[in-house]
């Protein structure tokens, strides 16, 4: 059960007035009708289906305003272009051989790359999990720079 702010008498929790003092009470998320940033912030590093939530919160009216947010989002898209890149390009070429076509991918030296990038692509997407399940703002190397520059251009 929450309690006032101002007078510390018990609440509802969709109050928005106190009924005792009439003091407003702040708005939790799920009262104010959306989510939390860190929430936000947390869905769009979900790996390979983060990019969702990501264009949902650079969609929304409620994170226009939220710089964090929007960092987090733009990070999150970068790093699943990143997975797409290795993923759609980088693994058809390592597993097309000149001489006999298409070969049986678990004998190219080439895909054991391709494996390690994923690898380190879904090592990176629960290390950026981690860190903003923790409030820590992190910004990964080439993409954080780029995600800078995105929300920069949005103000």
């Amino acid at each position: 059960m929450p309690y006032c702010c101002q007078c510390g008498n018990g609440t509802r929790d969709n109050d928005l007035f106190c009924g005792v003092c009439g003091a407003r009470q702040a708005a939790s998320p799920a009262a104010s009708g959306g989510m939390s940033p860190r929430t936000a912030s947390i869905l769009c590093y979900i790996p390979v289906v983060g990019w969702i939530p990501a264009v949902i919160a650079l969609a929304s009216r409620h994170f226009r305003q939220d710089v964090t947010v929007r960092f987090h989002a733009f990070q999150g898209i970068y790093l699943f272009v990143v997975w797409l890149i290795v993923d759609w390009i980088l693994s058809p070429v390592a597993g097309f051989n000149l001489m006999h076509g298409w070969s049986r991918p678990w004998v190219l030296p080439g895909l054991s790359l391709v494996f390690v990038l994923k690898a380190v692509i879904l090592v990176t997407w629960i290390f950026m999990l981690v860190k903003v399940s923790h409030g820590e703002h992190f910004r990964l190397p080439i993409l954080g720079e780029l995600a800078d520059r995105s929300v920069a251009e949005q103000k």
